[in-house]
């Protein structure tokens, strides 16, 4: 074989590579410019940044409700105001039977006469050694007893009365004249003008949570006319009813005429946005939800493919619905158009919502 016969071949090998890559590269723009590209509308994702809001029902109560009672047993002799009346600071609203109570004055008073003539016999005697000192010590303690006895007595008789500790109003009535009451028992219970209104209202454990005392908030009370009523949170509760699990918030009032102890309203309390992750998208992005999660497609700016993300959804609001997982702040999800796509389709974004 000759030298130039010989460089010949190579230089048709190589010509036939090239004319095989320039078929296969004809192939392969051919079926890119075949493959389906689907016009989508896509959003940005952002950290969720809208107020929340809790709203709670409940009632306006006096800041104080006292319950009155009578410190000893007896017979209820007469209960002086009902249910709606308005007393004064010191005025007497119920009185016991003291038939019984000035009897047990006198028997108490005369047991004190003898216990104390008694102590003065064995003093003498024991001066002059006529009796031993554990019997004097006897008589001692036997005369200062019957003296408490009589202070008791005294004391039992002195509170049959029951008066106002301050100017308010008779919420409940609990006795009728004749009763027999055990002592403590509450005979009437009277809301305290001189301390004002609050609201109170049964908060479940999860939004008590992110509740503080100074909180700003808005009462509606439909009796009290149409305006929104400003008010702040002054006490929440440390323990959870055991019956309901809510935790009772309470909210001072301003002054005002027309509240009334009973009636019953709503607090709305705007919180600031929470810094726990939550994501906000629109509604439109989700598809195969499912309880408490969905799916959504994610579009990869380098290719403009689409991949599938699951996201666990924490709630609704009107406009958008709170997500964690499975996305960031800056992706860049599908919102319309998504009903053909499958991952890995292309898309090309005709309209973006942000």
């Amino acid at each position: 074989m000759s030298l130039k016969h010989s460089k010949l071949v190579p230089t048709a090998s190589l010509c036939a590579l090239l004319l095989l890559a320039s078929c296969g590269e004809k192939a392969s723009d051919k079926k890119t410019s075949n493959e389906v590209v689907f016009p989508v509308q896509t959003v940005v994702v952002q950290q969720n940044s809208m107020l929340q809001s809790i709203n709670a029902v409940g009632t306006v109560r006096y800041r104080r409700e006292t319950p009155l009672g009578f410190t000893t047993s007896g017979k209820v002799a007469s209960v002086r105001y009902d249910e709606g009346d308005f007393v004064k600071r010191g005025a007497l609203l119920a009185a016991l039977d003291t038939t019984i109570v000035g009897a047990d004055v006198s028997v108490a008073e005369a047991e004190r006469d003898r216990a104390q003539a008694d102590f003065a016999r064995i003093r003498d005697l024991y001066a002059e050694g006529w009796v031993t000192k554990a019997r004097y010590e006897a008589a001692e303690a036997a005369s200062k007893a019957a003296a408490a006895r009589v202070a008791q007595a005294r004391f039992a008789s002195g509170t049959a009365q029951l008066y106002a500790p301050s100017s308010g109003v008779i919420l409940t009535r609990n006795a009728q004249p004749g009763q027999v009451l055990s002592a403590g028992a509450p005979v009437l219970i009277i809301g305290q003008t001189d301390q004002g209104f609050v609201f109170r209202a049964p908060v479940i454990d999860r939004n008590a949570a992110k509740l503080r005392v100074g909180m700003a908030a808005e009462i509606m009370l439909e009796a009290a006319g149409e305006t929104p009523i400003t008010a702040t949170i002054s006490e929440i509760d440390g323990r959870a009813n055991q019956t309901t699990g809510a935790f009772t918030v309470q909210f001072n009032l301003p002054a005002q005429a027309n509240l009334k102890s009973g009636q019953i309203g709503t607090a709305t309390i705007k919180l600031p946005a929470a810094d726990d992750g939550a994501l906000q998208i629109p509604a439109t992005a989700l598809f195969g939800v499912r309880t408490g999660e969905g799916l959504v497609y994610v579009v990869d700016a380098k290719t403009n493919r689409v991949e599938t993300r699951n996201v666990a959804i924490e709630r609704l609001t009107d406009q958008f619905v709170i997500v964690t997982g499975g996305i960031k702040p800056g992706d860049r999800i599908v919102t319309t158009g998504l009903e053909k796509l499958r991952t890995g389709s292309r898309v090309r974004i005709t309209a973006a919502a942000q």
